[in-house]
């Protein structure tokens, strides 16, 4: 990267998001970003966050799900997809490879996964995670569909979801 260079800046600078997932990890988030993201829906983070710095910026909640049209499907899906969902701690940040992160995430059953991320066509399910970030202070949620029939996934979500939490 020595050799990297800006030649323009745009007029405005886009805003910096900071991704977060321990309390110093946000604390610094608070104090250097524009705005926060995390996986998981705590409000001790949102806390850290904001002893750093970040109230009144953008707080962010990934929430990865797997629709599919039945549960067993969706759960399959996901463990041969997204077994990484399960895996815990700071292994997520320490790894040093790719193959010790396939290691780490044999260990993931399918199980596990289904307490993790909703699946299947329940609506409920969805809706529920979905408040679990609201209600834990983050003001945006955006949803990582794992796996094939994106357009099915939206379709459930504009009639099922969405128009519930509105």
């Amino acid at each position: 990267m020595e050799n990297a260079r800006i030649y323009a800046l745009p007029a405005r600078l886009p805003p910096i998001m900071v991704a977060a997932s321990g309390p110093h990890s946000a604390e610094a988030a608070g104090r250097i970003a524009d705005g926060f993201i995390t996986t998981a829906p705590e409000a001790e983070l949102l806390n850290q966050f904001e002893t750093g710095g970040g109230a009144g910026k953008p707080r962010y909640g990934q929430l990865a799900v797997r629709w599919a049209n039945d549960e067993a499907s969706a759960r399959r899906t996901v463990h041969d997809i997204w077994p990484n969902s399960g895996v815990k701690g700071e292994l997520t940040q320490e790894l040093p490879t790719p193959a010790h992160f396939e290691q780490a995430a044999a260990m993931v059953r399918e199980d596990d996964l289904a307490q993790l991320v909703p699946c299947g066509p329940d609506p409920e399910r969805h809706i529920a995670a979905v408040r679990e970030f609201v209600d834990a202070g983050y003001d945006h949620v955006y949803i990582h569909q794992i796996g094939p029939d994106q357009e099915g996934f939206f379709r459930f979500y504009e009639r099922e979801v969405m128009s519930k939490l509105r």
